[in-house]
């Protein structure tokens, strides 16, 4: 039993520390866009996984998202997505303690005890409905951000979407910050990704027109999908206030992706 507890929670212990010290490398060695605009050295490569990414959207991810909404009412959708969020919140709570969010932690385990009790182990959110208490998001990226780590190249990962460099290293590490998969055992322990992947099919489904008209309705879907991600991600980060948000391309007037927040 012992051998059995160590070999399980030790490989896990050695990825986790792998990851993290991996993640620390590599967004360390990046290097931020100058003056807060667009770095995106590897645009060539993007483009093509950008590509792949929108034919993946074309052929499966769009026509399953359709089949999904017609099947799954809003209710259930919203009960598949507290489900999600639910099982996804101890990592939360792990990047809100690294970030030094005490606020963001103790709404967060708040909302976990109530919604995994009174909410009937996540399939409702009585803390947000009944309490107001929203989630304080938070992750790995936002963590590395916090630390001080540059933002680095653009990024577009394969199915992933976009992301940066010091994002795509926080994904990694996201993988290992969730205490529930060291204690949870198998089928148990997949509940929440299979969970966020319904919940990403109804999300397709419920901003399909928005997601459609940037995909195939732009005329450089690329550049557009680059530019609402980082405009949204420095936001979220707080990053705004810096001069990161700045659209590196409002000195041209006619320009089809200028930010229409720009000042």
């Amino acid at each position: 039993m012992t051998l059995t507890l160590f070999a399980r929670y030790g490989r896990r212990t050695t990825f986790f520390a792998v990851a993290m010290g991996l993640s620390l490398t590599v967004a360390g060695c990046s290097v931020p866009g100058a003056g807060g605009g667009i770095h995106d050295p590897y645009e060539d490569g993007n483009r093509k996984v950008h590509e792949f990414n929108r034919s993946v959207d074309r052929a499966l991810l769009r026509p399953v998202s359709k089949g999904y909404g017609k099947i799954a009412n809003d209710d259930l959708q919203a009960v598949v997505g507290n489900v999600a969020t639910n099982l996804s919140t101890p990592s939360v709570m792990v990047n809100n303690l690294l970030q030094g969010d005490i606020p963001g932690f103790g709404s967060n385990l708040y909302r976990f005890v109530i919604n995994s009790t009174v909410g009937i182990a996540g399939l409702f959110d009585p803390a947000a409905d009944l309490g107001g208490v929203q989630l304080a998001d938070a992750d790995f990226g936002g963590t590395l951000a916090a630390w001080g780590a540059p933002e680095g190249a653009y990024l577009e990962l394969p199915l992933l979407g976009p992301s940066t460099q010091r994002d795509a290293a926080g994904k990694v590490v996201d993988l290992f910050t969730n205490p529930l998969s060291y204690v949870l055992v198998a089928p148990e322990r997949h509940a929440g990704t299979v969970a966020r992947v319904f919940d990403r099919v109804g999300t397709r489904d419920r901003f399909g027109d928005t997601i459609d008209s940037v995909l195939y309705e732009s005329a450089d879907s690329y550049a557009q999908t680059r530019l609402i991600y980082l405009q949204s991600r420095r936001f979220e980060l707080g990053d705004a206030a810096s001069g990161a948000y700045a659209d590196p391309y409002a000195e041209t007037v006619t320009d089809p992706y200028e930010d229409p927040y720009a000042e």
